[in-house]
């Protein structure tokens, strides 16, 4: 071979490996087969610069096997580190969904860099401080939203200031009929608005001193110990795919030891559930008791309820199933998948799911409602089928491989 052919073949090379070096295939195996709507997929970000160098958040594109680009989203959640040559190694996690229906087993995907910008894309995941309300806290996607209590709201009353006055840990629920963002357009409308159904959905769920929709507390075997209203808010991540934030929460006497708790959230684009990861801080016992608790009286007055909860210890769960008067049925329902043989208990508020936790050590659970006026489940059957299909997603979880191509 003489030295132009040399020169070709060198330089033929050069250009397969760049070509290579520009695109990542990723394979995903959907476990079980599962019907998975909105299943995110993550894939840290650390893996992505391997095989892309130099791949930047805003200069990608992420495609399905059809050539259809899909929203993705790149967080700085960890490892947080810097950056000062412009190479895209500091970002955390990639993320992006696809819906997986039954008996599909996997699906293909392409993530490429590119020389234009890609622009965001619209955010279906949302968490936010609202100072404008004393100090909520308040998340949503687009199927469903919550918030709960600062410590300002729990904060005494002068007189005639006509201030609320609320001391709770628990968790409330704004159930919505549209998918876009409502949270700053409710409190924008002000207090009494959101409690009345305008088109976009209602604040109608109680929470009052309960454990509200998946609140915590430390349960002694007879009497549950709780915290107050969180003291610490942080975003970790805000849409479009997820969003991620942490609640912490002061020190409480829980039967003569005193406990703290971090709560982080994890809010995917296209789910009736959150996750959430609860670390406790404590020193004596190895080990505590936490419960998980639904209110047992969740509805505004007036509407006579019928409430009926399910304990269904093969998927790890407690659902509630709500009929109102007026103002529609919802369910919620909390799933510890930790708890190796699920324990339940109640107290006079709460219903309630019980697991041992360490200190430091972070249980994980997850915390779901629905509402009838979403149209998308309309019956106490559809919710407890919607139940046991996150807790089968949550056994079988997807598995991501990665490979180079040209």
């Amino acid at each position: 071979m003489n030295i132009r052919h040399l020169l070709f073949a060198a330089a033929a090379a050069a250009s397969s490996l760049a070509s290579a070096a520009e695109r990542l295939t990723v394979a995903v195996t959907n476990t079980g087969a599962l019907a998975r709507p909105a299943e995110t997929i993550a894939i840290a970000w650390a893996s992505v610069n391997a095989h892309l160098p130099g791949a930047l958040l805003q200069q990608i594109v992420v495609k399905d096997a059809t050539g259809k680009v899909l929203p993705y989203q790149v967080t700085n959640v960890a490892p947080l580190v810097k950056d000062p040559r412009g190479e895209g190694v500091a970002y955390g996690e990639l993320f992006f969904q696809h819906d997986f229906v039954a008996g599909e087993n996997s699906a293909t995907f392409t993530i490429e860099k590119t020389t234009t910008v890609s622009p965001p894309f619209p955010s279906k995941a949302f968490a936010r401080y609202v100072p404008e309300r004393l100090d909520d806290f308040a998340w949503e996607n687009d199927k469903i939203a919550h918030r709960t209590y600062g410590t300002a709201l729990a904060a005494p009353a002068t007189p005639g200031s006509g201030k609320e006055v609320l001391v709770a840990s628990g968790m409330d629920i704004w159930f919505k009929r549209v998918p876009y963002p409502i949270v700053d357009r409710w409190y924008n409308k002000g207090h009494d608005h959101y409690h009345h159904d305008e088109g976009e959905g209602i604040d109608m769920y109680n929470v009052s001193g309960s454990r509200g929709n998946g609140g915590t507390g430390v349960w002694d075997g007879t009497s549950l110990h709780v915290g107050v209203n969180y003291r610490t808010w942080k975003v970790l991540a805000n849409g479009p795919v997820r969003a991620i934030f942490e609640l912490g929460y002061d020190s409480w006497d829980a039967a003569g030891v005193q406990v703290s708790e971090v709560k982080r959230f994890t809010v995917d684009a296209g789910h009736y559930f959150d996750q959430v990861e609860s670390t406790f801080s404590f020193s004596g016992p190895q080990q505590l008791t936490v419960a998980v608790g639904i209110n047992k009286t969740p509805s505004d007055k007036g509407q006579q309820p019928q409430v009926r909860f399910a304990r269904v210890a093969a998927d790890a769960a407690l659902i509630q199933w709500v009929e109102q008067r007026s103002k529609g049925a919802f369910g919620t329902a909390v799933i510890v998948p930790t708890a190796s043989q699920p324990a339940y208990a109640e107290d006079a508020r709460n219903a309630l799911m019980t697991a041992p936790v360490r200190a430091g050590q972070p249980l994980r659970y997850y915390v779901g409602a629905a509402w009838v006026g979403s149209g998308e489940i309309t019956s106490e059957q559809e919710w407890q089928r919607y139940v046991a299909q996150q807790a089968a997603r949550v056994r079988a979880p997807v598995t991501v491989r990665l490979s180079a191509t040209p």
